[in-house]
């Protein structure tokens, strides 16, 4: 019966990680305004949100007020390794429009205003 149990509960983990997004993980953000950070993707329902772990500047890592702060918000997987929602900028404070593709440890992220006219991106590495 344990034998059965262990079986069980592995083929439920196996199943949860055979739904886990490929998007999910820890992704190091491009230097802007002079600081980057380490942002957790993770699931907020059926949407991938992200969430700032920890922040650095030219000294190394610091304490920001950005840290625990969802940078990414509510990106829908449009397949293809797209996806859209929207994305905070914490140097100015603002949420744009913005869209993801996944490429292998490369991460595309921009964010747009003007019904997609003017938009800003970054290119992320994943860390884990």
């Amino acid at each position: 019966m344990i034998r059965f149990g262990a079986m069980v509960a592995g083929l439920m983990l196996a199943a949860g990680a055979a739904t886990a997004d490929p998007v999910e993980g820890l992704w190091q953000t491009e230097v802007d305004d002079g600081a980057y950070a380490h942002v957790a993707m993770v699931p907020c329902g059926d949407k991938i949100c992200g969430v700032i772990q920890r922040t650095f500047d030219s000294d190394g890592e610091y304490d920001s007020p950005s840290k625990g702060e969802m940078l990414v918000i509510n990106m829908v997987p449009q397949g293809g390794g797209a996806y859209e929602g929207r994305v905070w900028r914490p140097s100015n404070d603002k949420i744009y429009s913005g869209k993801m593709q996944l490429a292998g440890d490369t991460l595309k992220l921009s964010g747009c205003v003007a019904g997609g006219l003017l938009c800003s991106g970054q290119t992320w590495s994943r860390l884990q």
